[in-house]
């Protein structure tokens, strides 16, 4: 059996979906004799009609079902990661040994059942053999992906993947499903699925088709964090074909298509939303594969037959050695995108036009702010918990007329407000999901968007919290100046948090507190790296007292700040 038959076996049978039930009934009861106990739930397996009827609570009794974690900082996927057999010859094994068993971690109130979870921790392709080429076409909704890459497929015999049928056959399929059932809810809105989900997904598939020349993946990525994503998870893609279209033939193509089709995501409030993620995304995530010589823009208001002779010049070029050199522009003509005269986003024509922009808050409604928030001092905070990142942005903000934002204010503040938004949050939230990187960069953008006129700068504290997140805010908003690390040992968190939390009245325990720290400590590993690199690393020193973190900091400050009004000087001799 090769190895992507192996791995197509485990995912048809739903072998590791069964193993998660399993163990998860095994971790929660330990029983004496384990083996008896195994024999019984393979007998209730049976009863139950296969492995496809296994949850992953199938095994836990419903006063169990609150399972505290072990061991928190772990994902889903270390969970599956692992418990996984230490076997040379699993497919694509990435890691040498099992831990510790008390470095187990069993989340509740979400769904571990899927074998996707297993699958991220491997490699998509298998090493040995010749990867399939991979083309993404990318466009506005309308812009005609999905036209153009079954053309592709079929003119050059690839393996078609159409991400937007991925997610809807997915959601129809697992209707009951939790958290199915809030991303179909995400979608309706015209909001972005969540990242990793739309990732896994994608690899499922890819993993199904092992022995493909090439595959068309249409509808992927929609922004610079999914474009990271696929690249660090499946790999650089051979070719982008990105289709370039108006705003007003955009809006033309959805209405059209609203009517003909009645898809769930083509509804008026949905379409005007995915209209404004294309809009703000669009530039940067053309520009990010520009940098790499990856993508070709072609005008798509023309007609699919005209385009496509363009996009298979290209593919021909790009992809087959002795073709001739593809015609296809090569820069983004970014008034395809933002045409300042098409009423495509100022007159949407729908009758809920008004009340969607106010509800939403979104892009659409900040104007156009970019120049003004990229000149402007941005300072990150990063600290793990108890380092003292908010103390420290209360005495900096009196002392130089700084804006202090702290992403889990601006998440309280719109739970308040009762927006549409809102209500998206707070059922994202109830699900134990994180929310979603795109929303907390949206609040972030539209407060500090709120403040330009009266502030000398922005503190951010407490983010960004990982590695995409960072590349996608300086994509999207600009690059900060300064990034301070409060640099703290595990011991004088956790002691500075224990006292915090006997003085008030939310008590957290000493196991809670060490699994926040150690969150921290994973996420923040590759963020830190990563500025330290560019230059823009502040580490301090803050085991010591406060007043002389304080004073740390504001001697980095102050030295920025007088090179700043260095340059200003010479710029304006």
């Amino acid at each position: 059996m090769s190895a992507g038959e192996a791995k197509e076996y485990l995912a048809r049978r739903e072998i590791p979906q069964l193993f998660e039930s399993l163990l998860n009934g095994l971790m929660c009861y330990k029983p004496d004799d384990p083996i008896e106990y195994l024999e019984s739930c393979l007998q209730k397996v049976k009863e139950l009609g296969g492995a496809e009827k296994v949850k992953w609570d199938t095994f836990v009794s419903p006063e169990k079902k609150t399972l505290p974690p072990l061991n928190g900082g772990q994902s889903r996927r270390s969970f599956f990661r692992n418990v996984m057999p230490d076997n040379s010859n699993f497919p694509y094994r990435r890691y040498d040994r099992l831990p510790p068993i008390h470095q187990f971690s069993i989340e509740s109130d979400t769904d571990l059942s899927e074998t996707a979870e297993l699958i991220e921790e491997y490699d998509v392709f298998d090493p040995a053999r010749p990867r399939p080429k991979i083309i993404l076409v990318i466009g506005g909704p309308g812009s005609g992906k999905g036209t153009q890459s079954l053309k592709i497929a079929e003119r050059y015999g690839f393996n078609y993947i159409s991400v937007g049928e991925l997610l809807r056959k997915k959601i129809h399929s697992t209707s009951s499903n939790r958290k199915w059932s809030l991303i179909a809810k995400i979608i309706t809105t015209g909001e972005l699925a969540p990242q990793e989900t739309t990732i896994t997904e994608i690899k499922q598939r890819l993993m199904q088709i092992p022995d493909e020349e090439g595959i068309v993946i249409d509808g992927f990525p929609r922004d610079v964090a999914q474009a990271i994503s696929f690249e660090d998870q499946i790999c650089t893609p051979d070719l982008v074909v990105f289709l370039a279209c108006s705003n007003q033939r955009l809006k033309e193509r959805l209405l059209k298509r609203a009517e003909q089709q009645g898809r769930p995501d083509d509804n008026l409030k949905a379409t005007q939303r995915r209209l404004m993620n294309f809009k703000q995304n669009a530039i940067p995530l053309v520009k990010y594969f520009q940098e790499k010589g990856l993508i070709i823009t072609f005008d798509a208001d023309r007609d699919e037959e005209e385009v496509f002779f363009d996009i298979s010049l290209a593919v021909d070029s790009k992809l087959f050695a002795n073709k001739e050199a593809a015609a296809g522009p090569n820069e983004l003509d970014c008034s395809l995108i933002m045409d300042s005269g098409d009423p495509g986003y100022t007159e949407f024509d729908f009758e809920d036009q008004e009340e969607d922009q106010s509800s939403f808050s979104g892009y659409g409604s900040t104007g156009d702010f970019s120049e003004d928030l990229r000149k402007s001092n941005i300072i990150f905070v990063v600290g793990g918990p108890g380092s003292g990142k908010g103390s420290q942005c209360e005495q900096l903000v009196k002392k130089y007329g700084f804006t202090h934002l702290s992403t889990g204010d601006l998440l309280q503040n719109e739970l308040s407000s009762l927006s549409e938004r809102s209500k998206l949050i707070k059922d994202i939230m109830e699900c134990g999901e994180p929310v979603p990187a795109g929303i907390v960069l949206e609040l972030l953008k539209e407060a500090m968007v709120a403040n330009l006129g009266d502030t000398k700068g922005f503190l951010i504290d407490g983010y960004p919290r990982e590695l995409n997140e960072a590349k996608e805010f300086e994509s999207k908003i600009g690059e900060p100046k300064l990034v301070f690390c409060l640099d703290c040992s595990a011991e004088t968190m956790s002691s500075r948090l224990l006292m915090r939390s006997q003085s008030s009245q939310h008590f957290d325990s000493a196991e809670t507190i060490k699994e926040g720290i150690e969150s921290y400590y994973q996420a923040a590993k590759p963020v830190i790296a990563y500025y330290e690199k560019k230059a823009q690393l502040c580490k301090v020193d803050a085991e010591a007292t406060p007043e002389d973190v304080f004073l740390e900091v504001c001697k980095s400050i102050d030295s920025f700040l007088k090179n700043e009004a260095a340059a200003f000087s010479t710029v304006m001799q």
